[in-house]
């Protein structure tokens, strides 16, 4: 698999494997949770590995998976809902640039403190 995909060849691919494999896609709010759920399991990761708590024996250390979980199911309900991801994100990116042009960088609590 190419390791550069765009955002919207990725909505392409997950469209894709969901008509070959996964026979249709969940429900919106069935996917819904399931986001939820894999953010919890992201999260728990990285409360251990960055945070204040341990491993568990036998427990993934690594958040990569869980990520590419969270995204697949992110672009499933992209899919499902009309949601061309590559446009949404240009025009948050768009939003952002214009409200916080100088929010972050007067913020003294981002400053480098030494």
């Amino acid at each position: 698999m190419n390791d550069e995909i765009t955002i919207r060849e990725a909505q392409r691919l997950v469209d894709q494997w969901i008509r070959q494999y996964g026979v249709r896609y969940f429900s919106e709010l069935t996917n819904m949770a399931c986001l939820t759920e894999e953010v919890g399991e992201l999260a728990r990761i990285m409360a251990r590995k960055y945070g204040d708590q341990s491993f568990k024996e036998g427990e993934t250390q690594d958040p990569s998976d869980e990520m590419a979980d969270v995204l697949w199911v992110l672009l499933c309900l992209a899919n499902q809902t009309g949601v061309d991801l590559t446009e949404a994100l240009s025009k948050n990116l768009e939003k952002k640039t214009k409200r916080d042009a100088t929010r972050h960088i007067k913020n003294e609590k981002l400053r480098v403190k030494n």
